[in-house]
């Protein structure tokens, strides 16, 4: 397996949705133009709507041909990672080298915020896949859910959704992610129900707290209780399950402390979602785990009973005798 330090590219990392989707991120972290109270990345450091080149095209390239010569293809190549990618100035051009290569599908992850914008929409249109997100019904639980941009409002952002639809005819899959004590309600659901019938995505994917979320107030759903609510969206609605046990892990795969803390910069992960994502047996990763705690260049969350790796902050991660780097 190649080494080194990807700035760009992560994974594969096994997706809930996707399969092994190797993710191409092409903004800097959490710059974003939601600051969602359920982001497992944490709150947003950078809320924006400014469009611009925020890394070289050319650097991400690089990256993603390096990745490719040293994985084996993945099912998806995926746009998403640290913040909101359509926020990338270039991302029409982005997709299209992406296509070019022919390696897997071009997946898109958005928050589906900027789709009012002809140019975003344009952007996507060489995209095999669209996944934007509706979280609330309203205008209150938009703001009190997502955190906007002062400049994104409700009806701009559903009225996008609904003009995207217009413009793509290849699949949109759109996620609502319910939180207990906010939208796991049946009213707020018939809310989110209504609007997507003007969405008219191919499917809609119904999703819940999994990872450590940035405020401690976005509540989880039980799956039970997804399952239930799911069916106020009729045929269209599957709940996104977690990423099954049982991956094959070649006994020759052998991950490096840089690869794994590349992982670990995008989302916390537990070991069996870092073993996937390395193709690396979990009995021969614990012990990099074990010396990357104590390094305290990771630390250890508990999240309904499952153990989450996530990278320290920069102001902690270092112990102050360890030069920099690996």
């Amino acid at each position: 397996m190649g080494t080194g330090v990807f700035k760009h590219v992560f994974g594969p990392v096994p997706s809930r949705r996707l399969g092994l989707s190797l993710g191409i991120d092409p903004v800097p972290l959490k710059t974003c133009t939601y600051d969602c109270i359920y982001c497992q990345l944490g709150r947003t450091d950078k809320l924006t709507v400014e469009r611009r080149e925020y890394v070289p095209l050319e650097n991400i390239l690089a990256d993603l041909d390096r990745k490719l010569e040293a994985h084996p293809p993945p099912d998806y190549l995926t746009l998403s990672g640290s913040g909101e990618p359509t926020l990338y100035r270039r991302l029409d051009e982005l997709i299209r080298q992406l296509r070019q290569r022919a390696v897997a599908p071009v997946a898109v992850l958005t928050n589906g915020s900027l789709l009012w914008d002809p140019e975003v929409r344009q952007s996507l249109r060489e995209a095999d896949l669209v996944v934007p997100s509706l979280d609330a019904g309203d205008e209150h639980l938009f703001r009190r859910i997502n955190r906007p941009h002062p400049l994104i409002s409700f009806d701009k952002m559903v009225a996008g959704l609904v003009e995207f639809r217009r413009d793509f005819a290849k699949p949109i899959w759109l996620e609502v992610f319910l939180l207990g004590g906010l939208t796991a309600q049946e009213d707020e659901v018939a809310k989110i129900a209504r609007i997507i019938q003007d969405i008219k995505p191919d499917r809609v994917q119904i999703n819940s707290v999994t990872r450590p979320p940035a405020e401690e107030f976005a509540y989880p759903v039980s799956r039970p209780r997804l399952e239930q609510l799911a069916q106020a969206f009729g045929g269209l609605a599957e709940v996104v399950a977690d990423y099954p046990a049982g991956a094959e892990f070649p006994d020759s795969a052998l991950a490096t402390e840089a690869d794994i803390l590349n992982l670990l910069r995008r989302r916390p992960c537990s070991l069996q979602d870092v073993a996937a994502g390395l193709h690396t047996h979990p009995a021969q990763l614990s012990k990099h785990m074990e010396t990357l705690v104590k390094k305290k260049l990771i630390t250890v969350k508990a999240k309904e009973g499952v153990i989450f790796y996530t990278l320290r902050g920069p102001e902690e991660r270092r112990p102050p005798d360890r030069p920099a780097g690996l």
